[in-house]
């Protein structure tokens, strides 16, 4: 099977892209992104600074080349299921995650400038749990890395 983009498939068929927004409930929107930090789980990735101490604008519009984010942002069903950019701000809509959680998945106070992808994927699923990483998690990244 060859990989097309929505832009190359638009070329030979009629994609209705209001069905492509409804198709992913926010599960599974969480899903697919802890799946995408999964497929390279030691990978570092850039974390966000301080977002608990910027203003709501300045935070909505805080972003990184090569976060967790923007690797949500690189994968093609989630940016047709509607995802915009790779922003803090975006990712918080798209995802319907609160500050809280999102801070615990992208923010350099828990992990120093970069975050191994596992580790967001972890907190991903927590989110996606409705429950925070326990002790013992986050004593093995401490440990481990």
């Amino acid at each position: 099977m060859k990989h097309q983009t929505l832009e190359e498939l638009q070329i030979v068929a009629e994609v209705d892209q209001a069905y492509l927004h409804q198709a992913m409930s926010r599960s599974d929107r969480l899903e697919r992104w802890a799946e995408l930090l999964e497929r390279n789980p030691d990978r570092r990735l850039s974390t966000l600074h301080q977002t608990e101490y910027q203003p709501a604008s300045a935070r909505a519009a805080m972003r990184g080349d090569d976060s967790p984010i923007s690797v949500a942002f690189k994968d093609p069903v989630l940016r047709a299921a509607g995802l915009e950019n790779d922003s803090y701000g975006e990712a918080k809509r798209f995802f319907e995650l609160t500050d809280r959680q999102l801070h615990e998945i992208i923010c350099y106070c828990h992990f120093g400038a970069t975050v191994k992808a596992a580790t967001a994927a972890c907190h991903i699923r927590a989110a996606i749990a409705g429950r925070e990483p326990g002790i013992l998690a986050r004593l093995r990244e401490a440990l481990v890395g």
